[in-house]
């Protein structure tokens, strides 16, 4: 189901071509990530000046323009971190099966057929929708920024550009970017970064 979710949204988003600067910044960042904690990534950039990137349970992961423009290439692994937590510690899966069980259009698609399969792309675009902005809990937020800084250190990087990317966002964007908008306040996670660190 994520991988067909997946494919919906590279459908419904205009995905940089890996001539585009974006994409090959990306490449860069990312070119020794391919297997991570025993999942296979796949990386693209979504043309997008929003401030945001995610992950979901079958390796897709997604970052926005935007959100390479506003940070460093250690802070941009720092945010990849983040959201490969999300899905190593099946936060996002839970995201992903809490709506299936309770989701329309799966109900629709599983009375009719029983198969997943049978969904339509519009349901599976609103099936990723739902999965790429869950609203995690402060555990799940403060458990996947303590991923990262675990997962920047594997990496040999600075464990504290967890630290940095909450304290640029805040610097320029405040608290609205959508990186930020999680349960646990900006004051929480950096005490807890911090004390982690």
């Amino acid at each position: 189901t994520a991988q067909l979710s997946a494919q919906q949204m590279d459908k419904s988003n205009h995905v940089a071509p890996r001539t585009s600067r974006y994409s090959k910044r990306l490449a860069r960042i990312t070119k020794s990530l391919h297997h991570v904690d025993g999942l296979e990534l796949n990386f693209k950039v979504y043309l997008n000046k929003e401030l945001n990137a995610f992950a979901m349970p079958d390796g897709t992961v997604r970052v926005y323009s935007g959100l390479l423009d506003a940070l460093s290439d250690e802070q941009v692994l720092a945010v990849v971190g983040h959201e490969i937590g999300h899905v190593k510690l099946k936060h996002s899966y839970n995201q992903m099966k809490k709506e299936m069980l309770t989701g329309a259009a799966f109900q629709a698609a599983s009375a009719t057929s029983g198969t997943v399969g049978s969904l339509s792309s519009s349901q599976l675009g609103a099936l990723a929708y739902k999965a790429i902005n869950a609203k995690f809990s402060k555990t799940d937020e403060l458990q996947a920024d303590k991923y990262s800084l675990a997962f920047l250190r594997e990496q040999g990087k600075q464990a504290s550009a967890m630290l940095d990317v909450i304290y640029t966002f805040q610097k320029k964007h405040g608290d609205g970017a959508s990186f930020l908008s999680s349960h646990p306040s900006n004051t929480q996670r950096i005490n807890a970064i911090k004390k982690a660190l």
